[in-house]
């Protein structure tokens, strides 16, 4: 018997043990498995906007709490003794069997909002006894791992509201237009009952049913003192909403970035200020409603703050249509540059005292390796002023820059700056990394040139040896992001100094309209802007920044289609400006004094002022470019007495000879400078009797160049066709002698060009003019006759 009793006390704990295990695990570890909607809300918590969940529910993500007045609402309608019962009411469900004998049927269940939970974790439909004792059992297991405010939240975020309606957040949105905390009790009372039946009671029907329930909630509420007599009096004077809201679409195409960085389904607080992202989208919108005239269909803006690289605004489209693309995000959409990245290449020469600002560079025909870029409006200055060429954005003169700082560095400065669309190897874009031959984002670009704001700002805060942040350069930022210790050293991607100087020259307000002339832009601050033109009228480009913000603006068809007058400066500018003209601040950056040094410039070529130099000029640099070289563009020449003719000593008594320093271009430069600047004096021929003691360059050829290899298609009617040539000579007067292989070909005079058209093969062009000096180039030619 002892035997039997001892086993029989086993087999009890054994079976009670194993109804612990079971009662432990019978509540899975996560209770809702379901797609939720990917929101994103503004800077203040205000809903922006929302896509649908995959299972085509507004369904939020779960809420952390429940406002006190749906809290209180609901409790008051489905279970007074809440936060008192264990997850079962034994007294409510004594209730609801009494109810349910004397009607006859089932009119009360009985259940706990535990239990509701529990029913809405299992999807169960049905009212059994059987699914009434698991949902009693799993709702007791539901105490021992959340608190009763969990359970709420639980309950409000999985809960139906009627139609494609789940949790409580979307309802607010979907039937009140506002978010959980900002409900009036009426229509917390209104969302406490329809849960109870929301295939029956909807908004937008029965509206006097609803409106019953409602009103029998909001009485109970009076009646326990939750609210007071005139609350209720107001309360039930509220209307019940009509049919569903449309939910806010504000900043929608930052929900596909949301996405695709891995925030999908999930609620994100952004930095976006609400207001700021409405007259940002109706700036756009204004904008469109004339761009679209010219069938230009796309537009995007991005506001950031300097000083954070948070994001203000995020327009990544305007509303034109499905035909036009109106979906894409062209934030973050890769497209050609233009000269937007010319700014970088600017700052980064000044950073190695290569150039000052003023430095004359040549803007000149060039062909480099089959490569031949023109400025936009093909003409050329022959000599241009840096900081002149950056404002009219001159591209023969930045591909001289980048063939001097080298491309190579240049494209891992700008991967370092945060450039991230630079997938091929540098060699594959080459010198036309700085035209347009990479594709760049407006998210990557406007970041660029926030941090160089930041940089400069940033100077300042760390005095001493050690004074950049590196990390400083940035990619932008949706969400707020805890600061980090920084890390401190003695330079950064690009120096203030440098970068002071390249904002300085950006921010003047008259700039070349590339076909209309120069325009002025009107603001009432300073703003460093800079516009870009891709090739074919396909992209327009404009970004500025000031200490606070920086501004990034894209024009332009999704499909890649141009259209005549697609230009930065006439399509994107504009819209920039526009939204300057809605952010507050003022000031401006701060000069980087122990960066920079007063120096002598020499006022015509720019560089340091040399021994040659007739008029001097006092600029602040950065420091570096205390080393950059003396002028090379002053010689002292020898004059007659008249002034007329250059002599030296072997024709001319040393008495007689008049020195004087001269102002001298290369011959290409002054063939095309001159017409440029009417003051400029080519240098005085030798006199006839006078002939130079040592060669002095005075012609040389525009095109071709050395060893030039030129294919001469044939004309529309099948003819073959000329390759034009063409010479700068110091004196224009003079006549110009052509042979090509030792046979004369012609003579130019003034105006020296000559159509040839030699046969297939190698050949050399001499040139001869009329004082004898010759010039000889080889060149090859590819095409077949």
């Amino acid at each position: 018997m002892k035997r039997f009793i001892v086993r029989y006390k086993v087999y009890i704990i054994l079976f009670s043990l194993a109804l612990a295990v079971a009662y432990y695990f019978c509540l899975p570890d996560t209770l809702f498995d379901e797609p939720y909607s990917t929101v994103l809300e503004g800077s203040r918590g205000d809903l922006l906007s929302a896509s649908i969940a995959s299972d085509g529910q507004w369904r939020f993500p779960e809420l952390n709490e429940v406002p006190e007045k749906f809290e209180k609402a609901l409790i008051a309608y489905e279970d007074k003794r809440f936060f008192s019962h264990p997850g079962i009411d034994i007294l409510s469900m004594g209730r609801a069997l009494r109810q349910n004998i004397a009607e006859g049927r089932v009119v009360s269940g009985g259940s706990t909002l535990d239990m509701q939970v529990i029913r809405l974790h299992r999807k169960e439909s049905g009212r059994t006894v059987l699914e009434k004792a698991i949902e009693s059992v799993l709702a007791t297991r539901l105490q021992f791992r959340y608190s009763k405010k969990e359970i709420l939240s639980l309950y409000a975020s999985h809960a139906p509201f009627g139609g494609n309606v789940v949790g409580l957040e979307a309802a607010c949105w979907r039937y009140f237009g506002r978010e959980p905390k900002e409900l009036s009790w009426a229509e917390a009372a209104l969302l406490a009952v329809l849960p109870n039946s929301p295939a029956l009671i909807h908004p937008g029907k029965n509206r006097d049913k609803l409106a019953r329930k409602r009103n029998t909630l909001l009485l109970k509420l009076k009646e326990t003192k939750l609210i007071d007599s005139l609350t209720y009096a107001l309360a039930i004077t509220e209307p019940i909403p009509g049919e569903p809201l449309p939910l806010p679409r504000l900043a929608r195409h930052a929900l596909l970035r949301l996405t695709a960085d891995g925030k999908a389904q999930q609620k994100v607080r952004s930095t976006i200020r609400v207001e700021l992202q409405e007259r940002v989208e109706q700036i756009l919108d204004d904008h469109y409603q004339k761009l679209k005239g010219n069938q230009i269909h796309n537009a995007c803006a991005l506001v950031l703050d300097v000083e954070t690289g948070n994001v203000l605004a995020y327009a990544g489209n305007v509303n034109s249509g499905a035909e036009h693309g109106f979906d894409v995000d062209l934030i973050a959409a890769s497209r050609s540059t233009g000269s937007i990245l010319k700014p970088f290449l600017y700052a980064a020469m000044l950073d190695e005292g290569k150039i000052l600002p003023k430095t004359l560079l040549p803007d000149i025909p060039i062909v480099i390796k089959g490569f031949a870029p023109k400025n936009f409006t093909r003409d050329y200055d022959g000599a241009v002023h840096a900081d002149q060429a950056l404002i009219r954005s001159l591209n023969v003169p930045a591909v001289y820059l980048l063939k001097d700082y080298r491309y190579e560095r240049f494209y891992e400065l700008l991967k370092g700056m945060g450039f991230s669309t630079l997938n091929k190897s540098p060699d594959h874009y080459g010198l036309s990394l700085i035209l347009g031959g990479a594709e760049g984002s407006l998210w990557d670009i406007t970041g660029m040139y926030a941090s160089m704001a930041r940089t400069l700002n940033h100077y300042f805060l760390y005095p001493g040896k050690n004074r950049y942040v590196r990390e400083d350069f940035h990619a932008p930022r949706y969400a707020e992001q805890e600061p980090t210790e920084p890390v401190l050293s003695e330079s950064s991607w690009l120096n203030a100094a440098a970068i002071y100087q390249t904002v300085d020259a950006l921010k003047e307000v008259y700039r070349p309209g590339e076909e209309t002339g120069w325009r002025y832009f009107k603001s009432s601050r300073r703003i460093a802007w800079k516009t870009g033109t891709s090739f074919g009228f396909r992209d327009g480009w404009a970004v500025g920044i000031t200490p606070q913000y920086a501004v990034g603006v894209w024009i332009g068809n999704a499909d890649g289609e141009g259209r005549p007058g697609l230009t930065g400066t006439e399509t994107a500018a504009p819209v920039m400006f526009d939204i300057f003209s809605q952010l507050d601040g003022s000031g401006w950056f701060n000069k980087p004094l122990p960066e920079m040094s007063k120096i002598i410039i020499c006022s015509k070529s720019g560089q340091l002022f040399g021994p040659n130099c007739e008029k001097p000029d006092t600029v602040m640099v950065g420091t570096v470019g205390q080393s950059s070289g003396l002028c090379t563009f002053h010689k002292k020449i020898h004059l007659s007495a008249n002034k007329k003719f250059r002599v030296h000593s072997e024709c001319e008594s040393l008495d007689r000879v008049v020195a004087q320093n001269w102002f001298v271009l290369p011959p290409v430069q002054e063939y095309y400078y001159r017409g440029k600047n009417i003051t400029y004096k080519p240098l005085p021929p030798y006199r006839a009797d006078c002939q130079p003691l040592q060669a002095v360059e005075t012609m040389d050829l525009i095109y071709p160049k050395p060893n030039a290899k030129i294919f001469i298609p044939r004309d529309l009617d099948g003819k073959p066709g000329n390759a034009v040539f063409e010479l700068a000579h110091r004196n224009a007067a003079v006549t110009v002698y052509w042979h090509i292989d030792g046979d004369f070909i012609g003579s130019t005079k003034k105006v020296h060009h000559m159509p040839v058209n030699p046969p297939e093969g190698k050949h050399i062009l001499t040139l001869v003019d009329e004082t004898g000096e010759t010039l000889e180039r080889q060149f090859e030619i590819i095409s077949g006759h």
